[in-house]
């Protein structure tokens, strides 16, 4: 039996002894009393069903708020996925589901029935050029992503952007938001980056259109139906990774989410636009999602040196050449050259930091134990 069980029995069992307890408004008789009494002080699942059978609402309610038992908290999750395991590839049995069966599988979770909190205002305040290559970016993604949605669901497309932009889990420009991943054949974030889509030149008049919806978000418009949203993705398709956040709501043909507790709320929401929107780095280009693509390259190497990458990057075809990690800190950069984030540790680099590190943590286990004590 666990707490919350133990408290309302205890709780039945001191108001019984006290004579407190009535049923329907009249007064329990000594026989009654005593029979609760004797169940509430047994503890058991089987008394306890039995004694709040007819038991007052206000005081179950009660009992409940009081309850003193550690609980989990699932912030909006699916029940079983409170917790798991990041070493695997959560998959629920069935990987990535489409068409029927993705929709008949989407319908089993229902829509969390959270407050969807409004995002505070995305003012881009950059150079002209940053300015005309984070348009152009934006505008790319809701074409690709939603150009045949309603404009309510580009304008939550381009919201889903800029939130990214906004978090910490993500680069802090449009482009490297949109173009993360791209690199991966199995990891972009948004799939027209990664399967040529990007080959196709657009309608002109649509064009046009969904360049005015990227460009007020980029002036401040929110959309406000999908709050602090960071994922989506059709209905039609069911990822392995849609379980793991909070279903938010459905707009058009897509399927929005935020995260679980309070990373996927608006306070969470603190990284400052950097600049740069031509500047994606093999961070950026190589990178995951840290919470729902992370786990599909479990090396986290990311793209190998000496590797020549060619992308449709915002509209334009280059060759970029990685370059060696191994090179040291200070690099001269080079157009058409990727550069990593930082300077991988040599093997030799390793092992000291491990010795090191081996030093440290026994001279902690030996100060911790008293001159002479038992060992672990």
């Amino acid at each position: 039996m666990n707490a919350l069980s133990r408290l309302i029995a205890l709780i039945a069992a001191g108001l019984v002894l006290s004579g407190c307890l009535t049923t329907y408004d009249r007064p329990l008789n000594a026989g009654r009393a005593a029979g609760l009494a004797t169940v509430a002080r047994s503890l058991s699942n089987d008394g306890l069903r039995r004694l709040t059978a007819d038991m007052d609402p206000a005081m179950l309610a009660l009992a409940r708020r009081h309850d003193p038992a550690p609980r989990t908290d699932y912030w909006g999750r699916v029940r079983g996925w409170e917790t798991y395991d990041l070493a695997r590839l959560p998959t629920l049995g069935f990987g990535t589901a489409f068409d029927l069966a993705a929709r008949e599988i989407n319908a089993l979770t229902p829509v969390a029935g959270l407050p969807i909190n409004p995002m505070e205002p995305f003012i881009l305040q950059a150079s002209r050029q940053d300015r005309a290559q984070a348009l152009r970016c934006l505008s790319q993604a809701i074409y690709y992503e939603a150009a045949r949605e309603p404009r309510m669901g580009q304008r939550a497309v381009a919201q889903v952007v800029l939130n990214r932009v906004r978090h910490p889990a993500y680069p802090n420009s449009v482009c490297g938001v949109v173009f993360q991943g791209s690199a991966r054949s199995t990891g972009c974030q948004f799939s027209f980056t990664c399967d040529g889509s990007l080959s196709w030149a657009p309608e002109p008049a649509l064009w046009r259109q969904i360049e005015a919806v990227a460009n007020e978000a980029l002036q401040g418009f929110v959309e406000p139906g999908v709050g602090s949203a960071t994922h989506y993705h059709a209905d039609y398709v069911a990822p392995y990774w849609a379980p793991t956040l909070v279903k938010m709501t459905k707009v058009g043909a897509h399927i929005f989410y935020r995260w679980t507790g309070p990373m996927g709320e608006p306070p969470a929401f603190t990284s400052r636009y950097g600049g740069g929107e031509q500047n994606l780095s093999v961070a950026i280009l190589g990178g995951v999602d840290p919470r729902t693509q992370g786990l599909i390259d479990p090396t986290g190497q990311g793209l190998a040196p000496g590797r020549q990458v060619t992308l449709a990057l915002a509209g334009e075809v280059r060759t970029y050449e990685v370059a060696d990690p191994q090179a040291g800190e200070a690099q001269t950069r080079v157009a058409g050259v990727l550069q990593p984030a930082r300077r991988q540790p040599t093997p030799e680099e390793v092992r000291q930091i491990n010795e090191r590190l081996a030093e440290i943590e026994a001279a902690l286990d030996g100060s911790s134990r008293p001159a002479g004590g038992p060992t672990d």
